[in-house]
């Protein structure tokens, strides 16, 4: 039988090489492309996914360990905002935020490896632990990497997939 931790660390690859798929033939004009009306660019849901994954993994579930956006200089590197991921961020902000692919990709290697390093060699009595995670509540600590860091980086995929779509790069996976 498939344990928990084997389930999180193939989803995990999966996400982070789907998104890495999903950059390496584009360029940092499609990558910041903007479809009409209220959406984002490839580059804004790849940044939120990205640093959702490496604020949960790091400074949540590791009790406030630094995140690889501010100890490798990631933030600086991309001149992009050193704290937040785009939860809560105006539209306006969101449409105006411009990504650069070769940073972005060295980014999503990183945040892979710190956590897929987590995830492997955590003790599974601790991913048991019930984490809070606002605003969805009480839960343990796997289903917060299911839930909060595949789930909703999965979805953020499928916007970029859209997006390529509409640009005529179809899709990747």
């Amino acid at each position: 039988m498939v344990e928990i931790r084997d389930l999180l660390i193939d989803g995990i690859e999966q996400l982070n090489d789907w998104i890495d798929d999903a950059l390496k033939d584009l360029d940092d004009e499609q990558v910041n492309w903007l479809l009409p009306g209220n959406t984002v660019s490839i580059g804004f849901n790849v940044w939120h996914t990205l640093r959702t994954q490496d604020d949960i993994v790091n400074f949540v579930l590791q009790g406030r360990k630094p995140t690889v956006w501010m100890s490798e200089g990631f933030a600086e590197r991309l001149g992009l905002p050193p704290v937040g991921q785009g939860t809560g961020m105006s539209l306006e902000d969101a449409r105006a935020l411009r990504v650069s692919v070769a940073p972005m990709r060295e980014y999503c290697a990183r945040v892979k490896a710190v956590t897929l390093d987590f995830v492997k060699n955590v003790p599974m009595e601790e991913l048991e632990q019930i984490q809070p995670i606002r605003p969805l509540g009480e839960m343990p600590k796997w289903k917060v990497l299911r839930q909060v860091v595949m789930t909703h980086g999965f979805m953020h995929l499928g916007e970029v997939n859209t997006i390529k779509g509409a640009l005529g790069r179809g899709f990747s996976i």
